[in-house]
Formats: C-alpha cells, sequence, structure tokens
C-alpha cells in the first residue's frame, strides 16, 4: 500500500519506477538485461572491488548513511546500473532527472517529494542524474540542499571530466568514482548472456565466435550498444527464418559495413602499418582512408593516437618540431572526449603530419649513439665535466679546466664533451627539409666552434 501511494505522487520528467521493472518483452533487450544484483554486473573491477567506495555504497544498508557519488564514465559502462543497485541495496525509492530536458523547477520538485518521503513515510530516496554536466550553475545549486540534508542521495553521472564540468560545492559533498570502458570479454560475457537467458533472447538464436567478436568490436566497450546492435541483428536473421546470427544480419542491423579486421592479427599490423607509412611518404588521402578503416573496425582509438606520437618523432622530427605537440595534444584529447568525436582529432593530426615535412635524423641519431654504446666505444667521461661538488674532487682533477659557456660571448665553449674515442662522432646527421635545414646550419656553426668541424 506504501509503495502504491509513493507511486501515485505527481513528479514531472521523473521516472518514479524503478527501471528493474521494465523486463516486458516490448522493452529493450539491453533494458531486459540490466543486471538486477550486483554478483550479475559486469566489469569495472577496481572501481567495484571489496573495501572500495564504491563497494560500500552497492552493499546493502541505510540509505540514509550513504554518500552522494558522481559516476564519470563513457556510455555504456555502467552509471545507471550502478545508481539503481544502489538504490537496491539502501531499500531506497529510485527517481531520475535527465540534465537534457530537467529545469531548476523539476529538481526542486523532486527534492521536495524525497523530503515529504522522508518526513511522511521513512522512505530514503536516491537522485539519479543523468549528464549532470549539461546542467549549468543555479541547475547544480538546486541539488546542494537535498545532498545537503540528507534528503536525497545523489548519484550523479557524467561522460565529461566532472573537475570542470560540475561546481566545487556539489564535488565536496560527493564521491568521485572514475568508471572506464567495458573490456572485450566483458562484453562477450554480456553479449553470451543476453542471448541465452530468458530475460534476453532466450536461446531463439545462436552466435559463432565470428558475429561475436564483430558486435564487440562494433560495441568499442558500450555493452548498451552491443546489446542494441545484437537485438536488430538478431530480429534480421529471425525475420529470415535463420536462427543463427551471420556477418550480414550483423552489418544490415547496424547500417554498418563490417570490416574485416582483427586486433590481433594480420589485418591490425598491415593496416596500421599502411597508415604510418602512408603518413611518412606524405599522401594525406591514404593517411585517411587506412585511419577511417580502423575507427570502423573497432580500433582502440587511444592505440593510433600513440603511433602518431612515434611517427611525429620517428619520421618528422626537427623537420618539424611542433608535430610532436600536435600528436601528443591528439592523445590527450583523445583520452578525454573518446569516440566518436575522437575522429576529428586524429584525422586533424594525421593530415597534420602527412603534410609535414618529413626527417628521420633524429631516429637515426639515437640508434647510431647505442650502437657505438653496444659495442662497447665508450670511454670516460673527459675530466672538466665530471663532478666536483665534494671534497677532494679538484685533487683528482674533476671539473679542473670546465669553461662555463654563459661566460663565452658566443654561448659556446669550445672544449671536449664527448668521450675520447668518440671525439670524432657525429651521430645527429640533419637533413635539409623544412625546418631542419636552419638546424643543419647552426649546427655546422656549433661543431665549428666546438672544434670539430
Amino acid at each position: 500500500m506504501l509503495t502504491q501511494m509513493l507511486f501515485q505522487m505527481p513528479m514531472p520528467r521523473v521516472m518514479a519506477e524503478s527501471l528493474f521493472d521494465q523486463s516486458g518483452a516490448s522493452a529493450p533487450l539491453a533494458v531486459r538485461m540490466r543486471p538486477r544484483t550486483l554478483e550479475e554486473f559486469v566489469g569495472q573491477r577496481k572501481a567495484i572491488a571489496t573495501g572500495s567506495p564504491l563497494n560500500k555504497l552497492l552493499q546493502p544498508g541505510d540509505s540514509d548513511t550513504k554518500s552522494s557519488v558522481i559516476l564519470w564514465g563513457p556510455p555504456g559502462s555502467g552509471k545507471t546500473t550502478l545508481a539503481l543497485l544502489i538504490a537496491r541495496a539502501g531499500s531506497a525509492k529510485f527517481m531520475e532527472l535527465s540534465a537534457i530536458n530537467a529545469g531548476v523547477k523539476d529538481v526542486r520538485d523532486v527534492i521536495s517529494a524525497a523530503q515529504e518521503n522522508k518526513s511522511m513515510y521513512g522512505v530514503s530516496t536516491v537522485l539519479f542524474v543523468d549528464e549532470v554536466h549539461r546542467f549549468n550553475k543555479t541547475q547544480q545549486d538546486a541539488l546542494l540542499p537535498g545532498v545537503e540534508n540528507g534528503w536525497v542521495t545523489l548519484v550523479a553521472a557524467t561522460t565529461e571530466n566532472p573537475s570542470f564540468s560540475v561546481i566545487a560545492p556539489l564535488m565536496s559533498r560527493s564521491l568521485l568514482v572514475t568508471l572506464g570502458e567495458l573490456d572485450d570479454d566483458d562484453i562477450r560475457q554480456v553479449l553470451s548472456r543476453a542471448v541465452t537467458d530468458p530475460r534476453g533472447l532466450n536461446s531463439s538464436v545462436t552466435l559463432t565466435k565470428d558475429a561475436q567478436d564483430i558486435l564487440v568490436r562494433l560495441a568499442g566497450g558500450d555493452a548498451r550498444r552491443s546489446l542494441t546492435v545484437l537485438e536488430a541483428a538478431a530480429g534480421v536473421a529471425l525475420s529470415n527464418d535463420r536462427t543463427e546470427i551471420s556477418e550480414t544480419d550483423i552489418s544490415t542491423a547496424s547500417d554498418h559495413n563490417i570490416v574485416r579486421y582483427d586486433k590481433a592479427g594480420d589485418q591490425h599490423y598491415d593496416i596500421i602499418s599502411a597508415f604510418i607509412k602512408s603518413i611518412r611518404g606524405s599522401d594525406v588521402d591514404a593517411a585517411l582512408h587506412y585511419l577511417a578503416r580502423m575507427l570502423e573496425a573497432g580500433e582502440d582509438p587511444r592505440f593510433i593516437a600513440r603511433r602518431l606520437m612515434i611517427s611525429a618523432s620517428e619520421d618528422i622530427g626537427l623537420a618539424d618540431n611542433s608535430m610532436l605537440s600536435v600528436a601528443v595534444a591528439a592523445a590527450q584529447t583523445v583520452a578525454l572526449i573518446g569516440m566518436p568525436e575522437a575522429r576529428i582529432t586524429l584525422s586533424q593530426a594525421t593530415i597534420s603530419l602527412a603534410l609535414a615535412p618529413k626527417s628521420n635524423a633524429a631516429y637515426l641519431a639515437i640508434d647510431r649513439a647505442i650502437a657505438d654504446v653496444r659495442l662497447g666505444d665508450i670511454g670516460v667521461v673527459p675530466a672538466p665535466l665530471r663532478d666536483s661538488h665534494y671534497a677532494r674532487a679538484g685533487d683528482l682533477g674533476h671539473g679542473v679546466g670546465y669553461i662555463y659557456p654563459h661566460d663565452v660571448v658566443q654561448g659556446v665553449a669550445s672544449q671536449q664533451y664527448l668521450p675520447e674515442p668518440l671525439k670524432s662522432a657525429r651521430y645527429y646527421q640533419p637533413s635539409p627539409h623544412g625546418q631542419e635545414g636552419m638546424v643543419r646550419e647552426i649546427l655546422q656553426k656549433i661543431r665549428s666552434l666546438l672544434g670539430r668541424d
């Protein structure tokens, strides 16, 4: 009777019913397969590990003692499910607001209803705010009274760094839990369970390993996306009187041409090789083609960004020093925003590197130096360069005769820096390309001043 009274309360734009109850056949597969217990939850092993703050929130107990929490993670990583499990663990009423369409009035209405539930019926409330980063300061401020007074346990979800998008008072009153993408094994577990579980497809279809691998790639670490495509592919297969889901079914269901690509096989190595060689060869169109193939096949964009950083040093180097900064910035941006927006950043970086002047001089220079070291051609450090910051160092000749370059008019002192066996070594041999052409002229002058021309 009490539950019935609570669910009859007017709550505009608020989901009062628990999403756990939306398990009818008409509900999307991703909703039907939503984990009902912590044991069913897949992924986020570190975040929900025994003894972690989030694990404590997920244990049965009075919801009044549960801290508010901000869940920061990519789509399909389990944020909504964790909020529901926190509510269930505290036997609390679950209420949801979407920051996309809720305003200050909606926030106040929910908190007012939660306060009334608490005072009149002794029922606690877990308020789930999805996309909280879309709330402006005024809207976030409206959440504070409910959090401060314990009228609600706030579970706020965001795909953006909350340090930049959530107000400090709300951050200071909440635990911050960072979630990651589900790994491939997690997605496989989600798919396998959905195929056989009575709540899911109830073994009405089968999924070959190849088809499962394609779904894993298309998911990109997003469990909800994997289930959405699986359900659509199953519908395609069954409508054609087949029970085995094929690659064609998945392609049709996702409106996505399935690219043959094995992250651990030949395609992975062949395409990334072609990508880097196209950048090295300054063929921007070919580089973009291979970039697109990797992205469409579900390659980890962070892997691509790492290879761009290597290319910036290996194939461009000092011909355009700024390209390493471009590649590093791209890698940081990819880590912050993820797909699909990361494709734009990777495209920008790829085009920049492909069009930049090329030089492998830095790459060859360190390899030449390493080769000499490995051959044992090292010698001893010249006495003037040795450490002289200890007693009796001068008696050993350490530091004696060292010329301080800042005391020399030209800023370069004529003295020997290399060990004697290597005094004529020329490891760095700059190319005439781009900015390195100017570097070559500078280096020639420096070597002349050092007496090494």
